[in-house]
């Protein structure tokens, strides 16, 4: 049980900061929009990508930097792009969740958007497959225990998360408020695609 909690106390740590995959799974969760789809993706993709960690895929990642260095650019180009679409969407387009709602995004583009948030960021790969899969080492022989806590772990904060977020919707019925969100994801995508490519 000892070893469970570890991995649920230290995947839960790396997952709780603001960033552009927690960002994209609220900014759903308010819409509405594809909500259970959206946190089980990126729920099942931390798993896959934790479960790859414990079993040394890690080791692989260290041996191949050009994983790597594909994920930091190609990542630092989405989130670009992103961060455009979020300050155009701000500072030009009329916001209420009414209306959000009305502009129903594609199942498939939705997934997809939602699978390059989580895939072409380095930093989940530092996280997930590196430190949790060397961490894991410690707990030989139950890194089985440990992976599942961390795993069980990203289930739970994702709908939390987007589920949650429906909380702040009253909120949100300020079109203000919306704009104010859409630049504040604006600068969060934007802040992440610069540090990315300034720790080359």
């Amino acid at each position: 049980m000892s070893t469970y909690l570890a991995g649920f106390s230290l995947g839960l740590s790396l997952i709780l900061a603001i960033g552009s995959q927690n960002a994209f799974v609220l900014k759903q969760g308010l819409k509405k929009r594809h909500v259970f789809i959206v946190c089980l993706v990126c729920a099942v993709s931390d798993g896959i990508l934790i479960s790859l960690g414990v079993a040394g895929f890690g080791t692989v990642v260290k041996q191949f930097p050009t994983i790597e260095i594909v994920a930091r650019y190609g990542g630092a180009a989405f989130l670009a792009i992103y961060a455009l679409l979020s300050f155009k969407s701000a500072f030009t387009e009329t916001h209420a969740l009414e209306a959000e709602a009305e502009t129903e995004s594609s199942l498939f583009k939705t997934i997809a958007i939602c699978l390059a948030f989580t895939w072409l960021n380095p930093h989940v790969y530092l996280d997930t497959v590196i430190l949790l899969g060397s961490v894991s080492t410690q707990y030989h022989p139950e890194q089985f225990q440990f992976a599942l806590g961390a795993v069980i772990a990203s289930f739970v904060f994702f709908f939390s998360l987007g589920y949650g977020a429906r909380v702040l919707a009253p909120v949100f019925e300020n079109p203000k408020a919306w704009k104010i969100f859409e630049f504040f994801v604006g600068v969060i995508m934007l802040a992440l695609a610069l540090s990315l490519v300034a720790n080359v």
